[in-house]
């Protein structure tokens, strides 16, 4: 189980994460939407260790997260993929995955200088690589060069990366951007298989709604660093506070069609605040 207590960060007198308190279960798939600016990239990097909190905490599965760097929150089983591609360009594919695979194994390759048992080791890290590439369909182009690699074919190597680390996290941060509509079902089908494996928990922050509505078993919404919303998917989508929030309907024109109060948390149309 992961989970936030009062998580808030503070940049001088702006409050970009303002005490979100949520948790988050093995086999479950959190979506986490909102305008742009509501504070979604940072609090993926309060939970991930990018961004030091100002105040509260992160556990997984009971153990305090909170004052470990970004690289000892990923041993301890956070895995996170970035907007932007995170990878080793200079390296082939295969490079890049068993490096990964390399991180988390005990091994030759930690102990000593034997070149026979370094070498058999190196090839058990290698099948590894192997099958994950396999998995992500880039098994045919693992020794082509990260950088010479399109965008899409990048993103299905982040991905195998995080697989490599076998995380208890999957940390995805607007995983189809920049793909065409070619390379996005790509994308998707991985996450889903992902998803098969109902001991691991999936956090995604998407702007795309059909992707949010295809992959998502709960959503949690956040409005100027706040948390306003957390639900089934139909609900939260349809509820007053993600109209206003996020699909830009007033709160005012929702909450007549069904009877709901707007949400005292946020500003009215035109007023002060952020709007999609």
């Amino acid at each position: 189980m992961l989970q936030t207590d009062e998580l808030t960060v503070r940049f001088g007198g702006h409050v970009a994460v303002n005490a979100v308190s949520c948790a988050f279960a093995p086999g479950t798939l959190t979506a986490i939407v909102g305008p742009n600016g509501a504070g979604k990239t940072t609090y993926f990097n309060l939970i991930s260790g990018q961004l030091r909190a100002s105040a509260g905490t992160v556990t997984l599965n009971g153990r305090d997260l909170s004052g470990l760097s970004a690289s000892q929150r990923t041993r301890a089983g956070l895995g996170r993929a970035f907007q932007l591609t995170n990878l080793f360009p200079r390296l082939s594919v295969l490079e890049n995955v068993r490096l990964a695979v390399q991180a988390t194994r005990e091994g030759p390759h930690r102990r000593g200088f034997n070149l026979w048992s370094i070498w058999s080791d190196h090839g058990m890290l290698t099948d590894r690589a192997n099958e994950i590439l396999e998995a992500v369909a880039l098994a045919a182009k693992k020794h082509e060069l990260v950088a010479n690699l399109p965008h899409g074919d990048q993103r299905k190597l982040e991905v195998a990366l995080l697989m490599a680390l076998q995380p208890h996290v999957f940390m995805f941060d607007e995983p189809t951007a920049g793909m065409n509509a070619a390379e996005v079902p790509v994308i998707l089908d991985l996450i889903r298989k992902l998803k098969e494996d109902r001991s691991k928990t999936i956090l995604l922050v998407e702007h795309k709604m059909d992707v949010v509505r295809e992959l998502a078993d709960r959503i949690i919404v956040l409005h100027n660093g706040t948390l306003v919303a957390d639900g089934e998917p139909a609900e939260v989508i349809a509820s007053p506070i993600v109209q206003e929030a996020y699909l830009g309907v007033s709160a005012q024109d929702a909450s007549a069609q069904d009877g709901t109060p707007p949400h005292p948390g946020l500003p009215p149309r035109g007023g002060r605040g952020e709007q999609p």
